[in-house]
């Protein structure tokens, strides 16, 4: 076999790898759904490297999140980086923060995580293609069978069904009966979960807190319940994030020249319509509400064209708000007490950032290590700047 493409809603994901593992198969093995891409490198039916654009999957955040490794630390490792180009895991190695052997074994679960994540996808394709021999690569030798992750993902597809019984979103917010906690552990998952929960933060939330993918919390919040020391909360469910939505947009009115009159746009205009929208306020220089548009236009009616406005949009509107935001170094401050900002409808997304605003890091140190994309996460600081969340200052030159 040679090579295979396909998509997920006829042959799922779990079938293939273990199509390639059965084959024990070499090549490069890439899948997508919307913006989501993976690669993954096999060499005999094992994965040997795999890469992600979704920031919760890098290596550095599963660090974090199995808590080897502070946000702290990660970021001055990123300096470091940059200024060596030496990989992440040899640098944290090199200096001592985190031993080879937790190197290896974070690494194998990050391998693990990456494929049973879109074992759930029932939208999205995928594209294998063989070759006769793996490339080499530098860095630690690990590698993780096909067909152990295909065992993982049998007992996961059951562990679902129970979990979203009980769970079924992730903007719930939690209730902690600590009588029925038992064994607790200072500074364990368990503990940190209960409370981040106590604070009112929903599971969206508690995953951003700990930088954690879906199962892996999922799995300990189901544990909890099953010890009856939590459950879902009868409070309103935190809203949904849409990054983009900061701004009404509205269009003149033939009739009128009162743009008030006009409604959000996309939430009735066909696609063609949404794209004559946005392209007016990407050549008027409006690249936040044009990426907006251009966004909501893709959603309506998916077509390489739209995917590749989509994705010109984005790098504008990313160096334009890199330019903001970054450039020069600016630390934000909150411009409101905490009591006030409990009390506003925010999303998980933007409690997080905010929670991690501490007077001391700047905006590229918060987006950098966060497990969100740069720029979803600086379309939230631009929010906070015009709605006067957050002020910006200027870091004095050293």
């Amino acid at each position: 076999m040679r090579g295979v493409c396909g998509d997920f809603s006829t042959m799922p994901l779990k079938d293939l790898v273990v199509h390639l593992g059965n084959r024990r198969s070499t090549g490069t093995l890439n899948v997508e759904r919307g913006d989501v891409r993976k690669q993954l490198q096999l060499r005999d039916g094992h994965v040997i490297t795999a890469s992600s654009n979704q920031p919760r999957e890098y290596f550095g955040q599963f660090l974090i999140n199995q808590g080897h490794l502070t946000e702290d630390q990660l970021e001055r490792a990123f300096t470091t980086q940059a200024e060596t180009h030496i990989l992440l895991g040899k640098i944290l190695i090199m200096t001592g923060t985190v031993s080879e052997a937790t190197v290896r074994t974070v690494l194998s679960h990050k391998f693990r995580e990456m494929l049973l994540d879109a074992f759930t996808w029932e939208e999205g394709g995928f594209d294998f293609r063989a070759t006769d021999v793996a490339p080499e690569l530098e860095g630690l030798d690990v590698s993780v069978d096909l067909l152990d992750v295909h065992r993982e993902g049998e007992f996961r597809e059951t562990a679902w069904q129970a979990i979203r019984a009980v769970f079924p979103s992730g903007r719930v917010r939690l209730e902690v009966d600590e009588r029925k906690l038992t064994d607790r552990k200072a500074g364990s998952m368990d503990e940190r979960i209960v409370q981040l929960a106590k604070e009112g933060l929903s599971i969206d939330g508690i995953a951003l807190a700990l930088h954690a993918t879906d199962f892996f919390l999922y799995q300990r919040l189901y544990a909890l319940y099953r010890q009856d020391a939590l459950r879902v909360s009868d409070e309103a469910p935190l809203p949904a994030p849409e990054p983009g939505s900061h701004t009404v947009v509205v269009v003149e009115d033939d009739d009128d020249d009162d743009l008030s009159s006009g409604g959000v746009i996309g939430s009735e205009s066909s696609s063609d319509e949404v794209l004559q929208a946005a392209q007016l306020f990407l050549d008027a220089g409006n690249l936040r509400d044009g990426e907006a548009l251009v966004r909501r236009a893709h959603e309506i009616a998916p077509t390489e064209h739209t995917a590749k406005l989509l994705r010109d949009a984005e790098g504008r509107l990313l160096t334009e708000l890199r330019k903001a935001l970054m450039e020069p170094s600016r630390v934000p401050a909150l411009m409101v007490t905490p009591a006030h900002l409990k009390t506003l409808p925010l999303t998980s997304p933007e409690r997080y950032l905010l929670s991690r605003i501490d007077g001391r890091r700047d905006v590229a140190a918060i987006v950098h290590v966060s497990p969100l994309q740069e720029l979803e996460a600086l379309k939230f600081f631009q929010g906070f700047v015009d709605t006067g969340l957050v002020k910006l200052t200027p870091r004095p030159l050293s």
